[in-house]
């Protein structure tokens, strides 16, 4: 296909930035217009240089599109529609898109499902590019490891994220209708969506349309646990059907095809799974995930791997590395001893799973809760009730505003008012604020050193997370794109190299309440073994324990992504890294190969090396 001339309505949209992207890597002109961005979307199409017009206007299309792109935000009478049709420019939906432009020649892997789609898809596909297959991919969010939702590989599978909401408004099946899946995975199937479907029933339809269109010689991977979707399988797949479950006790292993027990659960930091096929032990495989939901999310994508033929080994190791995904159970920062975390999750069901997980990691301290209704269906009274069952785990929950009320018909609104009076009658201490800014100073005033605050959102939430960082003081949190300039001359102020970007490095900063750098500190992780590099504290601040408090993040970070030993190299500071830390000399030639071929392994002459032995810790 030639190179196209793309304009996306709603660019900002996580389907539609990441399809953006996607097609900008195959070479075509992409560009786009939307009102409010956010990140993470506004950061990928930022750095993938798609420029995105602010607000829309036909002047928008004066750049002569071949073609406009709509997605679930626009209508049949949106301004940039209507002057597409007055210029003649075809309309066309993303899926449409996707599926002319990219599918022909590639085989679909879609994760489908009420719940758990972008977290396992984003797995799936990291378990197969870790393993060396490239496979391109297409997901409504951020894998951490990967750090885009969208890429074109070199292999001739593609990871999508299949979508039950209706396509356009000129399409209203569903997105996933157009995905031509080889192999599929249903995680579960649920109402929801209360704006597009009338009930359980319409749903349940929209998903055997799906399940059908698998051929004969295709896959679909099914969860043995739900009741819906088994159904679901039984009726409409003409395909090979495997199913996945968790077992409670070793009597289940060949319960389902593919069946996870979960073996030991390391407190807050990793959990460990034996895995199952068709009765036979795979062995032992180590997550940092949290939450049963999560483990049968790995399970699902764990069953396609094994049908794409990727040997147990890399599965292995591609799952003690994979680290999450933005906006999924997504930790935003560390301040004052409370961490501040933030999760997707808009649907009753995904609520509680995600303040269940949270609740059984964080046992022992004060769980507060903060939930904005944003998406079309938190918005809606429908879900009232099963909102009231959700947040049985918290200690605290902030009832934000509904968000853009008005979209919403006033007789099927969700009340905030009256959500956090069933709360509370229910035992769980709840508030419903009118704003914003008296919400997060409510969470300010109640959350206390060791606390966990959760912010459940599908939208930026009037940036609650920076807010609460900022007003706890001195966060602790992972550097953006925008904060590498200043990281990079904090360590060049201390004779420190300019930290090399690598996929599998990360750099945390301190940020003090006025969003200046106090600190930084970079950790790269290659296997059972990490690098602590570039730690700086800023002059000003210096003797107030900042260094400390950095390097012993870096230490329960490494924890939480698996690694064995942590090494540094310092000519200044060896006394404080032994004292304070527990790091011990060693010879460069014992620290892993991977780690000294790293551009960051860079150190004067008269350099110590050292090393810390974090499984000390696990005995």
């Amino acid at each position: 296909m030639r190179a196209l001339k793309l304009h996306f309505i709603g660019i900002g949209g996580t389907g539609m930035g990441a399809l953006a992207n996607l097609l900008k890597q195959a070479g075509h002109d992409v560009r786009g217009s939307d009102t409010e961005l956010y990140p993470p979307m506004s950061t990928q199409l930022a750095e993938a240089e798609i420029p995105v017009l602010p607000g829309f206007s036909a002047a928008n299309l004066d750049w002569g599109p071949d073609r406009v792109v709509v997605g679930n935000i626009c209508s049949k009478d949106h301004v940039e529609a209507v002057a597409a049709a007055e210029r003649q420019i075809p309309l066309e939906s993303f899926p449409s898109l996707l599926a002319a432009t990219l599918l022909s020649e590639r085989r679909s892997l879609v994760v489908a499902g009420t719940h758990g789609k972008t977290t396992t898809s984003s797995i799936l596909a990291w378990l197969l590019r870790s393993a060396g297959t490239d496979p391109s991919f297409l997901i409504g969010g951020i894998p951490l490891d990967i750090g885009s939702g969208a890429h074109l590989g070199q292999g001739d599978a593609i990871v999508l994220e299949g979508d039950e909401y209706d396509t356009a408004f000129f399409d209203k099946g569903s997105k996933f209708l157009h995905y031509r899946p080889t192999r599929a995975i249903l995680t579960s199937v649920e109402f929801d969506h209360a704006d597009i479907f009338a009930d359980l029933a319409a749903v349940i339809a929209a998903f055997e349309r799906f399940v059908a269109l698998i051929p004969e010689d295709g896959d679909l991977v099914v969860s043995a646990t739900d009741a819906n979707a088994m159904a679901i399988a039984e009726r409409a797949a003409r395909c090979r059907v495997s199913t996945y479950r968790l077992a409670d006790d070793d009597a289940e292993i060949t319960s389902a095809t593919y069946v996870g027990r979960v073996r030991v659960r390391r407190g807050t930091s990793r959990a460990d799974i034996e895995i199952f096929e068709e009765g036979t032990s795979l062995g032992i495989f180590s997550t940092s995930l949290v939450g049963d939901h999560n483990f049968s999310n790995l399970l699902a994508a764990i069953a396609v791997a094994r049908r794409e033929g990727i040997g147990t080994a890399s599965l292995q190791d591609g799952t003690r590395r994979f680290r999450g995904v933005k906006r999924r159970q997504e930790l935003l920062g560390l301040a004052a001893g409370v961490r501040v975390i933030t999760d997707f999750a808009h649907h009753p069901t995904a609520v509680r799973l995600t303040v269940e997980a949270l609740r059984h990691r964080y046992r022992g301290q004060d769980l507060h809760v903060c939930f904005e209704p944003r998406s079309a269906s938190s918005r809606r009274a429908v879900f009232q009730e099963a909102y009231a069952e959700s947040f049985a785990g918290a200690s605290r929950v902030y009832v934000g505003p509904l968000y853009s009320p008005g979209k919403i018909p006033e007789g099927q609104r969700l009340s905030p008012a009256d959500l956090a009076r069933a709360l509370n009658q229910r035992g769980t201490e709840a508030h419903a604020f009118d704003d914003v800014s008296s919400l997060a100073e409510s969470v300010l005033a109640h959350a206390v050193p060791g606390d966990t605050v959760l912010i459940l959102t599908s939208g930026s939430f009037g940036d609650l997370g920076n807010r609460l960082l900022r007003g706890f003081g001195d966060a602790v949190m992972f550097a953006t794109p925008g904060d590498m300039p200043a990281a990079n001359a904090l360590c060049a102020s201390h004779g420190l190299p300019s930290i090399d970007p690598s996929p599998h490095a990360e750099t945390i900063v301190l940020r003090d309440p006025e969003g200046r750098l106090a600190g930084v500190v970079s950790l790269l992780t290659e296997g059972d073994n990490a690098l602590l590099f570039n730690l700086a504290i800023a002059n000003d601040r210096r003797g107030e324990g900042l260094g400390w408090i950095l390097a012993d993040t870096v230490l329960r970070r490494s924890r939480i992504l698996g690694a064995s030993w942590v090494y540094l190299q310092t000519n200044s500071a060896a006394e404080f890294f032994g004292s304070k830390l527990g790091f011990v000399p060693t010879e460069v030639a014992n620290v892993d190969p991977a780690i000294r071929r790293s551009p960051n392994f860079t150190a004067p002459e008269d350099a110590v090396c050292m090393v810390h032995d974090l499984r000390q810790r696990r005995r």
